[in-house]
């Protein structure tokens, strides 16, 4: 199997007030097509984890493997690159720009890597919408869609760059039962269709059954990864 994402001995402290441990000695891996969840109460450490995974937060010591390729130590420009290309992100809130519509907001992210050309892009942008049967809303402004419309587009502008690891924080956190299964059905779609990676950090112990496996964090470690 290929290996996607593989953390080495992670250790994180927070300096202030005082010194407190906040991460302790994380390792794990994940496979290509591998869709995992992380599980924990409220201070456990499982978004500050998926900060460092995601190269947001370089404050750390150990290791951090993507697509077998190191990235601890590299610069803050190598990183955004590295981020906009291989890692998709999708947050608990859309982050939609409201005034732009939500071809536009998809299309973001593969105009700030500038590697397409504008109407590849659009067409990229356009299938992918498609893809998560939203392609009739592409011209409306994000501000006049619902919730859940709203966070499909998020998901959709977060693989507008194929990227080898689409990352969750708490995607189902805003959305009522029907919504929340229909992000996870996406996700399930991704993992056996697209055979992406997909690692979500959640409270929901119904979505987190379903993955292919639960990391279970407690203070700052990692209790199992069944």
């Amino acid at each position: 199997m290929k290996l996607v994402l593989e953390s080495k001995s992670i250790n994180k402290h927070f300096h202030k007030p005082k010194d407190f441990h906040v991460l302790k000695d994380i390792s794990f891996r994940i496979q290509k097509g591998e869709f995992v969840s992380i599980m924990g109460k409220s201070g456990s450490g499982k978004s500050t984890l998926l900060y460092i995974l995601s190269t947001m937060d370089t404050d750390y010591t150990g290791e951090l493997y993507l697509n077998n390729q190191l990235v601890t130590g590299k610069s803050q420009q190598e990183l955004s690159i590295i981020r906009n290309k291989h890692i998709g992100f999708v947050f608990q809130f859309h982050y939609l720009l409201s005034e732009f519509s939500v071809l536009e907001n998809v299309m973001l992210p593969a105009k700030k890597l500038a590697e397409k050309s504008h109407s590849k892009i659009e067409r990229d942008a356009i299938e992918k919408l498609e893809m998560l049967h939203i392609g009739h809303l592409a011209k409306q402004k994000a501000s006049r869609i619902s919730g859940g419309e709203k966070q499909r587009v998020a998901i959709a502008r977060a693989l507008i760059n194929n990227p080898s690891i689409l990352m969750g924080d708490e995607p189902t956190g805003n959305l009522d039962s029907h919504n929340s299964e229909n992000v996870f059905n996406i996700f399930k779609r991704l993992k056996e269709q697209e055979d992406l990676s997909l690692l979500v950090v959640t409270h929901d112990a119904d979505f987190a059954k379903r993955t292919d496996r639960i990391i279970e964090m407690e203070d700052g470690r990692i209790l199992s990864t069944s």
